[in-house]
């Protein structure tokens, strides 16, 4: 591993040399400067980690310095550590305000130099880890298409986010309405607490309540110990209630008390629970007409409704598919440590004519199939294992024996695709011996693995 490069900035002959002593003795690499114009020179030269910076300079001072520093990139940015022998807690201030890390006064501590150059280093560490791990969660819960819905959906998001009204998602089901909360939830003020998701539909109607409120020690058969609910888990942050429209009346009815108060008591217990919780909830039903037939009840459903969010399905955004596929493409690709893939035009043209039943999820699931099963870098329409790739233009083809060899062609890889690329499971399927199958592949052009 490379020594950390360290910048000193001192007008003082005998500080930049005991300075630069002690932290070469740790093993860092150091480099020297008598002005802040100098400093700033060696900045522009190459990239430190770390700078000692003396407050009081000839002409640029070194607060002036700092505001400097704090323009660089953050992945370039160093540390800073000030240094003063006049130190007044005014100064203090206004440096940590700029950004610096810490303040030391003359005369130094040699030891509290070297304890102050690892905890400014390692906080830039962990900085840099924070700041790329949420970009790269940022990225996964990126709302992504530039069609007119979703540039809008985009715009409210960021309109809404801030406030602490509560939330109701629409849309039909695989069209991303989790990562709507999830961008909700990481735009807003909350956003450095728990993120909590509770899928209505998935837990059963007996466990629900226990689910989202807790229980205590004893309340039911099986509750053996006492187990806080997602409500308490999501205290100074979001809950996400998917599905909230096979939510039953009954839990229903403690949701609504809950929204209403902040406060609930867990399964079996006397005593009730404040929360702090912005409520996120969604939905793939017409909950207006769940109402009407007695399935949902009208107050919760002005609760939730505050700040009402819809999320287009797939088929009314088509020209945001090309950017979906090649976005799910390089995650995907990257995922299996695959060769970075491209689609074909006609590879494309045959996802936009799709009608998308299933929405983004269906496009994702899709996209990681042909990852998996193609091992080309270029994918072409037939290897895109839609009915909508498979429809065969017989005025395309000169002879009978083209449209038989077109059909055979597509048949195999319709049962390729059912067995997941397993050549024996589909010579079973086929009728044919597993030879007489690779045979035929070969002559077809159909790779193993396609």
């Amino acid at each position: 591993m490379k020594p950390a490069r360290i910048l000193v900035v001192d007008d003082e002959p005998g500080i930049r040399q005991s300075l630069g002593g002690v932290l070469e003795d740790e093993g860092y690499q150091v480099s020297t400067a008598a002005t802040g114009e100098k400093g700033l020179e060696a900045l522009e030269r190459q990239s430190f980690e770390l700078v000692f910076l003396d407050i009081w300079l000839p002409g640029m001072d070194g607060l002036e310095v700092l505001a400097r520093i704090q323009e660089i990139a953050l992945e370039e940015r160093p540390a800073v550590v000030m240094i003063s022998g006049h130190g007044s807690i005014e100064a203090a201030v206004r440096a940590t305000k700029l950004g610096a890390f810490d303040f030391l006064e003359k005369p130094l501590s040699l030891e509290k130099v070297v304890v102050a150059a690892k905890n400014a280093l390692d906080h830039r560490k962990l900085t840099l880890e924070n700041t790329r791990y949420r970009e790269e969660v940022t990225g996964r819960h990126a709302i992504l298409g530039e069609s007119v819905p979703m540039r809008a959906l985009r715009q409210q998001l960021s309109l809404m986010a801030s406030t602490n009204g509560r939330v109701l998602i629409y849309g039909e089901s695989g069209t991303g309405k989790e990562l709507v909360a999830r961008a909700l939830h990481d735009l807003s003020p909350r956003a450095a607490n728990a993120f909590v998701e509770v899928n209505c539909a998935a837990i059963p109607e007996e466990l629900i309540e226990s689910e989202l409120f807790g229980h205590a020690q004893g309340s039911f058969a099986g509750a053996h110990d006492h187990k806080s609910g997602k409500f308490q888990k999501a205290d100074g942050g979001s809950v996400f209630l998917d599905e909230v429209g096979d939510m039953s009346l009954r839990t229903q009815a403690k949701v609504l008390r809950a929204l209403e108060e902040q406060r609930f008591e867990p399964v079996g217990a006397h005593e009730s629970v404040q929360v702090d919780v912005r409520v996120i909830a969604a939905t793939n039903k017409n909950l207006e007409q769940e109402i009407e037939r007695g399935n949902f009840r009208e107050d919760l459903f002005y609760r939730l409704n505050v700040i009402p969010f819809h999320v287009p399905p797939l088929r009314e955004r088509a020209e945001d598919v090309r950017t979906l596929a090649d976005h799910f493409l390089r995650e995907f690709t990257t995922a299996y440590g695959r060769k970075p893939k491209e689609l074909t035009p006609q590879a494309y043209k045959v996802l936009q004519e799709h009608s998308w039943p299933g929405n983004v999820r269906e496009l994702k699931n899709l996209i990681e199939r042909i990852v998996i099963l193609n091992p080309q870098t270029r994918i072409d329409a037939r290897h895109i294992p839609l009915a909508s790739a498979r429809k065969l233009k017989l005025e395309s083809f000169a002879s009978l024996h083209d449209v038989r060899e077109a059909v055979e062609r597509d048949y195999i890889l319709k049962k390729l695709d059912e067995t997941g690329g397993n050549v024996s499971r589909t010579a079973e399927l086929l009728g044919l011996e597993r030879s007489n199958l690779y045979r035929k592949m070969k002559t077809l052009g159909i790779a193993p693995k396609e």
